[in-house]
């Protein structure tokens, strides 16, 4: 695998989709209820020595407490984004933006599953499952490039759901 384009944090990012082809959204806890784009899919940094795909399950069990699910796919590339001004050296003042791998999943467990605080600390406020094709408009601006790839990305596994159903 290839490595992340130099000054970018490298990051793992995971695509939960349930039996319905909807996926897994977390509204963000550091963002107020009058937050327009709050909307986001379990994401987050690499640890160093880690490979991309581990990283994605560890995130998303960080995130949502969701262990039990079958890798469907891999996101081809890397994707990028550069932090605005209002984010660039708030929390990672040593990189210009982030580059994610994408992975993803089918879900095999139930929502009873589904714990916000499973690392102790909660990422999201609340979460939902929706249509992937819905999931840029949900986004902050600067990341949508990255929410429309994975859109494209992943919509044959849509179909595949959509056949089965």
């Amino acid at each position: 695998m290839s490595l992340p384009p130099e000054g970018y944090r490298p990051c793992a990012g995971a695509v939960l989709f349930n039996e319905d082809a909807h996926v897994f959204m977390g509204r963000r806890a550091d963002q107020g209820p009058e937050a327009e784009f709050a909307w986001q899919l379990p994401q987050g940094g690499i640890d160093a020595g880690e490979d991309p795909e581990p990283a994605a399950r560890r995130e998303l069990w960080e995130e949502t407490g969701i262990r039990s699910v079958t890798l469907l796919a891999e996101a081809p590339d890397w994707l990028t984004y550069d932090f605005p001004p209002m984010v660039q050296g708030k929390k990672f003042n040593k990189y210009k933006g982030q580059a994610q791998r994408w992975f993803a999943y089918r879900f095999d467990g139930t929502t009873d599953e589904v714990d916000l605080e499973a690392a102790g600390h909660a990422e999201f406020s609340t979460w939902d499952w929706r249509p992937l094709k819905d999931i840029p408009g949900l986004i902050v601006p600067f990341k949508r490039p990255v929410y429309e790839a994975i859109v494209q990305a992943f919509q044959p596994i849509v179909w595949k759901i959509g056949r089965q159903g």
